[in-house]
């Protein structure tokens, strides 16, 4: 098929690499000029295994082309995926005006006359409501009461998880389907026709709540672990234990994944989803005082993690922070815990030096570029080499994720591992 990708973030990106890699013809279209000239170079905009190989290969083969403007890039396009970001608003709910845009310019660039109906097919993360209240009326308001001729609107979420992206895509956990009557799609069904995984195809409602329910319940697995983790720093106890007890139970306990006292839940999802949950919550009248308290739990674990990590430190003290983004093997800085903890650092007057070998500041690109200026303008002067970070001495070694397993750290060096809370 001939497929038009909207927004070449994380998912648009990683999904234009799978799309070509099965064998479709893809378009990508984004507005940062710079990116979609490093695509057309063949580099990877983002940091994420694997899709820089993929993209390579597509490119060899005539696959893959970006381009900054719609242009006609619509007339010959048999599925338009839109993947274009949807941050979160003052109120917490999603900052809808990307969608907004994205759907006029599609109204706008569609011919009228087409054989078949663009399936244009959503992914970005929206609250219920979206489809048959914003999107379904602008193509109706542009193409009047014959758009379903012109347009067959599909909502997909998507399940990719940073730094195992493209595993996900090749093999999902589920796929879901939202369109106008819940029935299926025959062009989803041969978008997907090569991938195995249980397939739910449901009305819009159903399948815009998904990525909420599953991002509010990775939360919440999250910020149980942490406050039970901080219980028992409190009263001298082992979490390590305390775990090992609770997972054991797979029958009850559901799953270790995310369970383990650690690090404070970040990224591009999960804060944003909870926080849209968390208005959605409240503008239909919902009680849900857990959901309501994730971010302040998430917040008072930053916290309590710095404390642990400093205990016993003075002032102007050594400190390497191995791990910066949000999870190691990528390059997103976007509301990690860590960029919080090293700016407390900082705050508190330590010397600080950061080792993350997957962050290069010169590559840093739209959302994550501003995000990193915003909130740790030194960045650059604080990263050091695997060399410097080996051979200089520092009072304590702060690790956030497996990045400090890279380092051959000189003997006696005191780490403290702030993933796991022993």
């Amino acid at each position: 098929m001939k497929i038009t990708i909207l927004g070449l973030g994380y998912v648009g990106f990683t999904s234009m690499c799978c799309l070509a890699h099965q064998g479709h013809d893809v378009v990508g279209i984004d507005v940062n000029e710079t990116k979609v000239q490093a695509i057309n170079s063949g580099a990877a905009p983002i940091v994420e295994p694997e899709v820089c190989a993929l993209l390579q290969r597509a490119l060899a083969a005539g696959r893959v082309a970006a381009f900054a403007h719609i242009d006609n890039h619509l007339d010959d396009s048999d599925v338009a995926i839109v993947c274009v970001g949807t941050p979160s608003a003052p109120d917490g709910s999603h900052d809808m005006s990307y969608i907004a845009k994205v759907t006029h310019q599609i109204a706008a660039s569609v011919k009228r006359d087409r054989s078949a109906p663009l399936a244009v097919v959503f992914r970005s993360t929206v609250r219920p409501g979206t489809m048959e209240g914003l999107i379904v009326p602008i193509f109706a308001a542009s193409l009047g009461k014959g758009y379903a001729c012109v347009i067959e609107p599909v909502y997909n979420p998507e399940f990719l998880r940073e730094s195992s992206a493209v595993a996900d895509y090749f093999g999902p956990s589920k796929i879901v389907i939202g369109t106008g009557d819940g029935r299926p799609s025959p062009r989803m069904e041969a978008l997907y026709a090569d991938l195995s995984a249980p397939r739910f195809y449901v009305r819009f409602g159903d399948a815009e709540l998904t990525k909420l329910v599953d991002n509010a319940w990775h939360a919440v697995k999250i910020a149980f672990a942490n406050e039970i983790g901080r219980l028992c720093l409190q009263l001298g106890l082992s979490a390590a234990t305390a775990h090992e007890i609770f997972v054991s139970d797979t029958k009850l306990n559901i799953s270790p994944y995310y369970l383990r006292p650690g690090g404070a839940f970040g990224g591009s999802c999960l804060p944003k989803d909870v926080r849209a949950l968390q208005q959605l919550s409240a503008d239909c009248g919902a009680n849900t005082p857990l959901i309501d308290a994730l971010l302040r739990s998430n917040e008072g674990h930053k916290f309590r993690l710095f404390q642990y990590a400093t205990a016993g430190l003075q002032p102007g003290a050594a400190v390497l922070l191995a791990g910066i983004a949000f999870k190691d093997g990528t390059d997103d800085l976007r509301e990690s815990p860590n960029v919080d903890l090293a700016r407390a650092l900082l705050r508190a007057g330590f010397e600080l030096a950061i080792f993350d070998p997957t962050v290069d500041v010169s590559r840093l690109a739209g959302a994550n570029l501003g995000y990193a200026w915003s909130q740790l303008p030194q960045l650059a002067k604080l990263l050091v080499s695997k060399a410097d970070a080996e051979t200089r001495r520092f009072d304590r070694v702060l690790a956030t994720n497996k990045t400090v397993w890279q380092l051959a750290l000189p003997k006696g060096q005191e780490v403290i591992d702030l993933s796991r809370l022993a």
